[in-house]
């Protein structure tokens, strides 16, 4: 533990930093940076679960405000492997669905705006991809973690592209015991029942996940 912590301090830095938290309202993020003392904001089309510093609307019309940092989860829904599924209307037949892959584009073009962004230290956050999504991103990702190498016993595989950022590094090792839980309490987002809220409470960024990106990154 104390040579971990001697590399976090390796990684920190005295002077606040101007922090762009794109696509979210939960402020999860935004709040662990903005606990540490940085200049951090939020920014989604959706208003902000909580009160503090957030942006309402297109967050590419700020990409150019001078951010130090950008954290970015853009919606995965048309770019995830869970929906490879919905891309064909027969697969066997080579029968794709017309409109289901011109969503895929929009997202990717989307998502490759945030890795061209202007912005000297990046990190994108996005479930397991479709191989046809990487190829639209154009560029695979840097990194894969769970969190429970974060300090919580479930697993949701989360990949991370990273521009200026060294990896994000573990704070704690509960593979075996999560790994150790039944399915439903170890995969608990998955196994979520329908609501209006589904939705939201599987994009929220973990807790652990989090403080882990604002210790090392701020």
């Amino acid at each position: 533990m104390i040579q971990f912590q001697l590399k976090f301090n390796t990684l920190s830095t005295d002077r606040v930093l101007r922090v762009l938290v794109a696509c979210e309202y939960s402020a999860t993020v935004r709040d662990a940076f903005a606990a540490r003392g940085h200049d951090a904001w939020s920014c989604d089309l959706l208003p902000c679960d909580k009160g503090g510093q957030h942006i309402q609307g297109n967050v590419l019309d700020v990409l150019d405000q001078g951010w130090d940092l950008m954290i970015a989860h853009p919606p995965c829904t048309y770019l995830a492997n869970s929906g490879a599924r919905w891309l064909w209307e027969d697969k066997s037949r080579g029968m794709k669905n017309k409109e289901r892959w011109l969503q895929l584009e929009q997202a990717a073009t989307f998502f490759r705006a945030f890795i061209d962004a202007d912005i000297p230290r990046i990190c994108i956050e996005n479930p397991i991809m479709l191989s046809y999504g990487l190829k639209a991103v154009g560029r695979r990702y840097d990194q894969k973690i769970q969190p429970y190498q974060f300090g919580h016993k479930e697993t949701k595989a989360t990949c991370l592209w990273l521009k200026g950022l060294d990896p994000l590094q573990p704070t704690t090792d509960y593979k075996e015991e999560t790994m150790a839980l039944p399915a439903k309490i170890r995969c608990r987002l998955g196994y979520l029942s329908p609501s209006p809220d589904r939705w939201k409470l599987r994009s929220k960024t973990y807790d652990g996940i989090a403080q882990a990106m604002a210790q090392q990154w701020g």
